[in-house]
């Protein structure tokens, strides 16, 4: 005698299949979430019991066996980098400007809301990164709306975040531009996008398209979040999404300032921007910032003096060498949100040491 067994979304089904000879046949339906307790069941019976009947020692061994594997907690999916960040403006005409003339990035679609203003408006950096920008809630208020992280499985993502207590929705929606996604919340407040580019979507569909060859950069590099408690986001970033440390870098030598996190699957990074004190809403864009990736930051700023938004920044454009040892421009949108070009490699050609100052003392962001 041989069996198999049967799987559906509700049930476990085992099949006794008949000899040559015989017209029976057994089968055994058995409803998914009683089966833990006929798994354990069976395993006490093999466990007391010294002569036990072949066909129902069979059944025991592959329920037990069916019960492992159905038991397995889900496996994280892939999570390729950064998608984009999303950020408030006061003026979208004046963001429009700063990011399309100024920086060079195309706006290759936009949302409107109901009443025919805008909702939205997409910054194309290359065909996987974006910057987001919506007219601002209230003044005064944060620039910051969220950021957001690539995967390759939405759902699988969405499975294995609930299997580790995070709050999720039902199932996985579509977004107005057809990418699935949905939202998650870190230890600091800060809502966290999860994004797989659907192959039906705006996204997908202009693939190659909309990528100005006056881009100022080709890749956006990281973000920077404010983050009150390392060792939540650790938790969070690392230990749940898998995230993997790279450097850690301290103002003075004395307190830890800037921890750097990878994707687990690509290049782009989330720096955390500690603090002891929780800077104002409206003080928080050096901090709440994004970094593009530039080969040669001198040749970026003759690029950038050389283009006629020039004689409307009013900001001086200066490059510095950051305490990572990599040589960098901070540029500011007209909101106050900090862009930084920076080069790849330090300026010395090797890795900066990094810091082993304790982090700050500080409360969560409110």
């Amino acid at each position: 005698m041989s069996a198999f067994l049967w799987f559906s979304h509700s049930h476990l089904q085992l099949v006794r299949l008949p000899r040559a000879d015989s017209r029976d046949k057994c089968t055994l339906l058995v409803d998914l979430p009683g089966f833990a307790k006929i798994a354990n069941f069976m395993g006490r019976y093999l466990r007391y019991t010294a002569e036990l009947n072949p066909i129902m020692k069979r059944i025991a061994v592959v329920l037990f066996s069916a019960s492992l594997l159905l038991g397995k907690a889900p496996e994280r999916p892939k999570i390729l980098g950064v998608a984009h960040i999303a950020l408030f403006t006061k003026n979208i005409d004046q963001s429009r400007a700063f990011y399309h003339d100024f920086l060079g990035f195309d706006e290759p679609f936009s949302l409107k809301n109901p009443d025919g203003s805008l909702s939205m408006a997409f910054f194309k950096i290359n065909d996987r990164q974006y910057i987001e920008m919506s007219p601002e809630r209230a003044p005064g208020t944060d620039r910051l709306s969220h950021i957001a992280i690539q995967t390759n499985d939405a759902e699988a993502m969405r499975e294995y975040l609930a299997s580790r207590g995070i709050k999720v929705p039902d199932r996985v929606p579509k977004g107005r531009i057809g990418n699935l996604n949905f939202t998650i919340r870190d230890p600091d407040g800060h809502d966290v996008e999860i994004v797989q580019y659907a192959s039906d979507s705006w996204s997908i569909r202009g693939k190659g398209k909309y990528l100005g060859g006056s881009r100022i950069s080709r890749r956006m590099m990281h973000v920077g979040i404010l983050v009150g408690s390392l060792a939540p986001a650790m938790r969070f970033y690392c230990d749940l999404l898998g995230f993997q440390e790279t450097w850690r870098g301290s103002k003075d030598g004395k307190t830890l300032s800037w921890v750097n996190v990878k994707a687990p699957d690509g290049d782009d990074y989330i720096e955390f921007m500690l603090y002891k004190n929780l800077p104002a809403p409206t003080a928080r864009g050096s901090a709440h910032h994004l970094c593009l990736e530039v080969s040669d930051s001198s040749k970026s700023m003759a690029e950038l003096n050389a283009k006629p938004y020039r004689a409307k920044y009013q900001r001086p454009i200066e490059q510095h060498v950051g305490v990572n040892r990599k040589r960098q421009v901070n540029l500011f949108d007209p909101d106050g949100t900090r862009i930084e070009l920076m080069e790849t490699v330090t300026a010395e050609g090797k890795p900066a040491a990094s810091s082993t100052a304790p982090p700050p003392s500080a409360g969560r962001m409110e």
